[in-house]
């Protein structure tokens, strides 16, 4: 499973996680167990979802050790993103 993926450290709530994408791809806001599963093609739970436009802003529901993963599920096509929190 091809991916890119950020390791955002511990944030919480009171950030906001901009992600901008050169084209439409999934965002998936993951902690460490989750993602873990992820990789692994187990079921997760994420936050997010397909994104269409950016930026795209997504804000962690609580504090904790969050991953970003941006992949294009499973469709052709390479799609490259920069992430910024705020």
């Amino acid at each position: 499973m091809s991916h890119l993926h950020y390791d955002l450290g511990v944030i919480s709530n009171h950030n906001v996680v901009r992600v901008s994408l050169s084209e439409w791809a999934n965002v998936l806001l993951l902690d460490d167990a989750n993602y873990g599963r992820y990789k692994n093609g187990q079921q997760y739970n994420y936050y997010g979802g397909l994104v269409e436009q950016s930026p795209y802003n997504i804000r962690p529901p609580h504090r904790a050790h969050w991953n970003l993963v941006v992949d294009k599920g499973g469709y052709a096509g390479t799609v490259r993103a920069s992430v910024k929190i705020t």
